[in-house]
């Protein structure tokens, strides 16, 4: 049990625990609260940058598609899993993929990609709606360096705000202060991968 507990707390982190302990000279002792702060800083990162970052499926509806295009709200996108026209209420039928291409062709990682349907969509009658099925983000052992990096330093912040017992404040002469919610350093190795708004 403990040992899927390990691994389920690793899937949601950019930076394994092993990497983690052994960069930070930590022993076994130190595990669960090691755990919380990846888990955490991961989560933090993904806030900041607003956007997800470790591996997911997205299921993403909609009911436009201007000049044939549906922009998808999660980057970088690893695959289009399956794509659904709705048709009227709780009926669907699948869109094959020569109907559709994912744009860009090519795998950037800090850019919206967006899908591109061939006019052949228009013979799907009385579609109300488009499902996209994607996956999308990093598996661990794919994490840009970078990335890793701001996880690897907001964690160790948080793990030693954690065992100083001074979380959310900063000492001051006289009195304490409100402290940052991440470092500057963290977010200006995040600053390219913050969700382009538009």
């Amino acid at each position: 049990m403990q040992e899927k507990e390990t691994n389920c707390f690793n899937l949601r982190s950019l930076v394994s625990l092993e990497d983690f302990k052994a960069l930070l000279g930590l022993d076994d002792r130190d595990d669960r609260m090691s755990r919380y702060c990846l888990v955490t800083s991961t989560f933090a990162i993904e806030e900041y940058c607003r956007r997800r970052l470790f591996l997911k499926t997205v299921h993403q509806v909609s009911r436009e598609w201007p000049d044939l295009t549906i922009y998808l709200n999660e980057y970088p996108v690893r695959e289009v899993l399956s794509v659904y026209a709705l048709i009227r209420v709780n009926n669907h039928e699948l869109i094959e993929p020569e109907f559709y291409r994912l744009d860009p062709m090519e795998e950037k990682l800090n850019i919206p990609y967006s899908l591109v349907f061939t006019t052949g969509i228009r013979n799907f009658k009385g579609m109300t709606a488009i499902k996209v099925i994607y996956s999308i983000g990093f598996l661990l052992e794919e994490v840009p360096v970078d990335l890793s990096a701001a996880c690897l330093e907001l964690a160790s912040w948080n793990m030693s705000r954690l065992k100083g017992k001074r979380i959310g404040v900063q000492g001051a002469k006289d009195k304490d202060q409100l402290e940052l919610s991440m470092p500057l350093n963290v977010k200006q190795l995040l600053e390219p991968y913050k969700r382009k708004m538009i």
